[in-house]
């Protein structure tokens, strides 16, 4: 999942209400579970408060109301955190009896505002008692007329309830643990399946540009449907529009090859004639004009072309012989070494064309070698996009800084003597703009002009 991808978009969503849900799920079990702890330990303190309740209210004398014993031993065991209290209110000053657990000391009554009362009159909650125990009380007020008014309280120790809360929420943290790796390994499966079939209009684009497919499939998704129809018809009037432009241009160039003809026919036969002269400079003028326009055109409308995708070395081997041929006659020796399996994104006439241009100038201008390489490059930053690198080097003369400036102009040549137009490198070079690549001049190991064109690979 990379960053700012919608599968980590949907992943990190899930993960967030995920996270919520079992936190939210969990703090409430646990408070649920805590409210049945106490709930069972007040209880067992009911249990010992209604006993005492009992002695209290027997018609014996005060004195032999309060029970030594409630048949628990903690009771008598000093300061084990369970205790009992009974308050007398109707005296002048309180009279207490206590369980002998309590030793000297006494219990702290609740405070009404942070009490909550059973359905038996009982009041619950926690008070700290001696050695700052924590303490459940349980207490009633029992008014016996003219026999007095008492206040019964019985204490646990709140430990047992807070060690039953940290064995729960051990248990409770451990589960949830696990039921939250089992809900994100399922998330991200779900979002891997459910993104799946973008992924494979991905790959179908990939295919389609690299010239591997023409179409993407059928059988997606209905959710997707749509958009496979859509990019399929986007294809579809992609090739029929760069049809549609080479037919233009091929009308146009017939259009205007036989005025343009007839029109330099004319002016050559009245050569001598100085306002024929004129006729012939301008029409040249717009015949090159109209080449290079028509050209541009053809080349655009060949660039446009999706999934074209064309091999390197027979194209290059293919011109290294022919040239070769051509210039047997001066003993050129062009030496190359081009990758194997290496492919241009684009129509094998526009590479013939390209390369075809720079070779042809390099035999030129060379003394006696040519070497022509060709290698892959590196994707660049983006990781989507490589290239293909192709070095023309010749052991000519080269050209310094400001020559390499002006020959990249569209019709300018340094030499007139050498054959030629002056538009091959210019031609190359709008030509590697068009398909996003770049041409450049420099200085060649051998001595002479090395020329590097680098295009889109494949």
């Amino acid at each position: 999942m990379r960053a700012n991808s919608l599968a980590l978009r949907l992943f990190f969503s899930a993960t967030t209400w995920i996270v919520v849900i079992l936190v939210a799920a969990g703090i409430i079990l646990s408070g649920v579970y805590r409210s049945a702890v106490e709930r069972a330990f007040d209880r067992r303190l009911q249990v010992y408060l209604r006993t005492l309740v009992a002695d209290v209210a027997t018609p014996d004398e005060v004195s032999e109301r309060f029970p030594q014993s409630l048949s628990e031993p903690l009771f008598e065991l000093p300061l084990s955190g369970w205790y009992w209290q009974v308050t007398r209110l109707d005296t002048a000053r309180p009279e207490l009896r206590s369980s002998r657990s309590l030793w000297d000391s006494t219990l702290a009554h609740l405070d009404e505002r942070a009490a909550t009362t059973s359905p038996g009159g009982a009041r619950q909650g926690y008070v700290d008692g001696p050695e700052e125990q924590r303490l459940r009380v349980v207490e009633r007020a029992i008014d016996l007329g003219d026999e007095g008014r008492f206040i019964v309280t019985v204490a646990g120790d709140a430990a047992e309830i807070e060690e039953e809360m940290r064995t729960f929420d051990r248990a409770l943290i451990a589960t949830f643990a696990v039921l939250a790796i089992v809900l994100l390994l399922t998330t991200t499966f779900q979002v891997r399946y459910g993104l799946a079939p973008l992924k494979r209009i991905s790959e179908g684009l990939a295919a389609i540009r690299s010239g591997r497919s023409e179409r993407l499939e059928e059988g997606f998704p209905i959710e997707v449907a749509p958009l496979v129809r859509e990019t399929n018809a986007l294809i579809d009037a992609n090739r029929e529009i760069v049809n549609r432009a080479r037919t233009h241009v091929g009308n146009l160039a017939h259009a205007l090859k036989t005025p343009i003809s007839v029109m330099m026919n004319e002016a050559a036969a009245n050569t001598p004639d100085p306002l024929a002269e004129k006729i012939r400079e301008q029409t040249e003028i717009m015949h090159d004009q109209i080449a290079r326009h028509l050209e541009r055109a053809r080349l655009a409308a060949r660039v446009a072309t999706i999934g074209t995708v064309s091999e390197v070395r027979p194209v290059i081997s293919a011109l290294a012989r022919t040239m070769e041929k051509i210039h047997h006659g001066r003993g050129l020796a062009i030496d190359i070494d081009v990758a194997e399996e290496m492919r241009f994104r684009g129509e094998q006439q526009d590479l013939e064309e390209m390369v075809g241009n720079l070779v042809d100038n390099a035999c030129k201008w060379a003394q006696s070698r040519v070497t022509i390489e060709a290698f892959p490059e590196q994707p660049d930053a983006s990781g989507e996009r490589g290239f293909v690198r192709i070095l023309v080097d010749d052991d000519g003369p080269g050209l310094t800084p400001s020559q390499r400036e002006q020959v990249a102009r569209r019709g300018r040549r340094l030499d007139e003597t050498k054959p030629g137009s002056g538009l091959g490198l210019s031609i190359v070079m709008e030509l590697a703009t068009l398909y996003g690549g770049r041409l450049t001049l420099g200085t060649a190991p051998i001595g002479g002009l090395r020329v590097e064109l680098v295009l889109p690979g494949a």
